[in-house]
């Protein structure tokens, strides 16, 4: 969204200024900490209303997330009428539904903003296999102050300060023993 001020950032070998913006835009999903919802059921909800999108579609990206799990418990499935901003869903609850919409419109990029800052163990851990199972053909994103959310991670960059201070598998840091090591055993060590 915005140029940066020094350095480049490449897509497959590729600086991001290259490509048609409007294009790579539709190829990046982002699922923050506080996820929109629209008023209206939730298949519209995932499709964006997009009538073109069958509502088969729609349940298929949703079980690829394990959304339709928590889907199908509620009154009228995916038929459900959300409150304005879902309100009606919990936190964790919304997160699936911006994961299945990632999914249906086939973003290669999926950013998570503390995405699994305020949710509860059993939906984390249904996010979690989500995003096991979706970083097999996309690139995942999570910035999170919550280690168990990139714990499984391939590469994980440690900020502090606003400068990259570590970076490396979880084990990897681990093993180095610096910030990483300190923030996770404070954060498990405590819980």
């Amino acid at each position: 969204l915005y140029k940066f001020q020094k350095g480049d950032i490449l897509l497959d070998g590729k600086p991001l200024f290259d490509y048609d913006v409007a294009n790579l835009r539709r190829r990046i999903a982002v699922v923050p900490q506080d996820v929109f919802l629209f008023s209206g059921n939730i298949t519209n909800n995932i499709r964006l209303f997009n009538e073109s999108i069958t509502k088969d579609q729609v349940e298929q990206a949703a079980k690829k997330v394990y959304a339709d799990e928590v889907i199908k418990k509620l009154p009228q499935a995916y038929d459900s009428e959300l409150l304005e901003r879902g309100s009606t869903l919990s936190s964790g609850e919304r997160q699936l539904i911006a994961l299945a919409r990632a999914d249906l419109f086939d973003a290669k990029i999926i950013i998570l903003d503390e995405a699994t800052a305020n949710i509860d163990v059993e939906t984390e851990y249904l996010i979690q296999k989500a995003l096991n199972d979706l970083s097999a053909d996309k690139t995942i994103i999570s910035i999170a102050h919550r280690l168990s959310t990139v714990k499984s991670s391939k590469r994980i960059i440690v900020v502090h300060k606003g400068k990259v201070a570590e970076e490396g598998s979880h084990d990897e840091l681990m093993v180095k023993k610096g910030i990483y090591f300190d923030l996770y055993r404070l954060q498990f060590e405590n819980s």
